[in-house]
């Protein structure tokens, strides 16, 4: 028979995997075991999922349908009313959904690998290390983890229960971005730890608002054509590229599985920063020459963006990446050190130095709900042009190329025909057709090259910004969950508004980047297409103009 539920209190979903349940309803249970505090199973409606295992009661055989020695019924278990349960944070739960549809987040929890995995045995087609992931491969909207929350004790309960509502309670929903990130624990004043100087993050406040200051000591880093490489006399082979920074001027070769492991680190220092997404894995064809092209392009644009951000370029972990050269030994202890960082998560907000007047947290509000709109905005609408470009280039590869070459072939054609004609007079505009059929399959080939230099860089530019976008919605969860905490609890304000001041800064900041950087990008990216576009008509005007002077000169 299967083990049935009461249900207690009303919960609400908030994230995949979970499921809604109403007071009073019945729920089949999969298992009576918990897990961690949430149990299994399947509600009325026939949605089956997680739900936390304090809210329901299980209804068992020996209370429900046993008889005492009397012949009476026992009496079930009372049921507490639902009104006289506080859940120890009901209303932050509310509202802090991530961003619009198809928005990525990923768990904040990343595998630290072993040195053997560093070194030989980590190969590009190893697995890759679970860290949030980008929009174009439709990762789910919240964190997937495979640890559940914390069950609470019945003695937790009463106490949380005998609280008034001005107590700060935890996030009963231990899926939620803020939780993962360290964004609650930070704001319930849970981080500790020793903060050098050189770690200090300073945001400053600037002409539109909160900045990160600026990094003193700015530099680039170009990356070499990759070069093929082997190990095991031949057995395995990898593409390695050469980085070069403007501060060192040393190379330094780096495999794919470098640039991997390096996100996978930042994502973990730092919730509330873009970290921009790497060029997507590819399982075979990982040799191709198309292949290789396009992630190298990929990697110069993530470089890009990576030395231009005031707070990553100057990470600790980030410079070991640039300028460890081949010492093992110093990759290996750079690598251990960033692993077990301690300015992770809840410990990253200690080392953020805000301005000494804090913000308003009304126009905090308002600045967020105004960025969310425009991400969802620019997200749709960068679709739509990227959709856009991409079949107009696919036209000009194809369609163009073949229509053109069709216009050439039907000038040679005439030009054979005139050629049965014996005069000498007709031998110069014959010639003259023949050229002109020759210059239209040129321009044909000039159309099926064109997109590489103009279309392709704006698709690669939009490509990188939707990993941006994807990274967005949790960031703000993040900075809305601190937000909804200092509103729950007014009596309690002026001990959290400061840590709440400290996310809010540093949203603010990185938001600032984002827009400072993107205005920066696509102004150099459209100049780019425009100069492309007019070097590309001007060719073919060359070429015409070309063609018809032939028709002079063969008089």
């Amino acid at each position: 028979m299967a083990l049935k539920a009461r249900v207690l209190y009303d919960f609400s979903s908030e994230n995949p995997g979970e499921i809604s349940i109403a007071e009073n309803e019945l729920v089949t249970l999969f298992s009576e075991e918990e897990l961690e505090g949430w149990l299994e199973g399947e509600n009325s409606r026939g949605e089956a999922g997680l739900f936390p295992a304090s809210y329901v009661e299980i209804i068992r055989d020996q209370i429900t349908s046993s008889t005492n020695n009397n012949g009476f019924s026992s009496p079930k278990t009372q049921k507490p009313t639902h009104s006289s349960y506080t859940s120890p944070d009901t209303h932050s739960q509310r509202g802090l959904r991530a961003g619009s549809g198809g928005s990525g987040g990923g768990s904040f929890h990343t595998s630290q690998g072993s040195d053997d995995d560093w070194d030989d045995d980590w190969d590009d087609t190893s697995p890759a290390t679970e860290v949030p992931q980008g929009l174009g491969s439709s990762p789910p909207l919240y964190p997937v983890t495979s640890s559940l929350p914390a069950r609470r004790d019945s003695s937790q309960q009463h106490q949380q229960q005998a609280k008034s509502s001005a107590t700060v309670g935890r996030n009963l929903n231990r899926f939620s971005t803020f939780v993962k990130s360290g964004g609650e624990a930070f704001l319930l004043g849970e981080a500790s730890a020793f903060v050098k100087d050189g770690d200090k993050i300073c945001v400053v406040m600037g002409k539109h608002g909160p900045e990160w200051q600026e990094d003193p000591y700015p530099f680039t880093c170009t990356i070499d054509d990759p070069t093929k490489q082997t190990k095991f006399k031949g057995m395995k082979s990898y593409m390695s590229y050469g980085l070069t920074p403007t501060h060192t001027n040393v190379q330094v070769n780096r495999r794919y599985k470098h640039f991997d492991w390096l996100y996978a680190r930042l994502v973990e220092r730092f919730p509330v920063i873009s970290v921009p997404h790497l060029p997507e894995k590819q399982a075979t064809g990982r040799f191709e020459e198309d292949f290789i092209s396009k992630r190298r392009k990929g990697l110069i644009w993530w470089m890009n963006h990576m030395t231009s951000h005031p707070v990553l370029a100057r990470c600790d972990v980030f410079q070991h990446f640039l300028t460890c050269g081949a010492d093992e030994k110093a990759w290996k202890q750079g690598k251990r050190k960033a692993e077990r960082d301690e300015l992770v998560g809840a410990n990253f907000f200690l080392t953020i130095s805000t301005p000494d007047v804090p913000l308003d947290l009304q126009e905090v509000e308002s600045k967020i709900e105004g960025f969310k709109t425009f991400t969802k905005k620019m997200d749709e609408n960068s679709v739509v042009v990227n959709t856009t470009i991409n079949e107009f280039a696919r036209k000009q590869a194809a369609g163009f190329k073949k229509e053109y070459q069709k216009v050439g072939q039907s000038f040679k054609l005439l030009a054979q025909a005139f050629e049965l004609d014996q005069q000498a007079y007709s031998v110069g505009l014959n010639k003259a057709i023949a050229n002109t059929g020759d210059a239209y399959e040129a321009i044909g080939e000039y159309f099926a090259e064109q997109p590489r230099q103009d279309l392709d860089p704006i698709s690669d530019l939009l490509d990188l910004y939707r990993g941006h976008l994807a990274n967005f919605p949790d960031i703000i969860h993040v900075q809305k969950g601190a937000l909804t905490k200092v509103k729950d609890c007014p009596k309690q304000e002026g001990e959290l508004h400061d840590r709440c001041n400290i996310i809010s800064c540093a949203t603010l900041a990185e938001i600032q980047h984002f827009h400072r950087t993107r205005v920066r990008d696509f102004r150099s990216q459209m100049q780019h297409h425009l100069r492309q576009q007019i070097g590309f008509f001007q060719k073919i005007t060359a070429k015409l103009e070309d063609t018809l002077q032939r028709y002079d000169d063969d008089q």
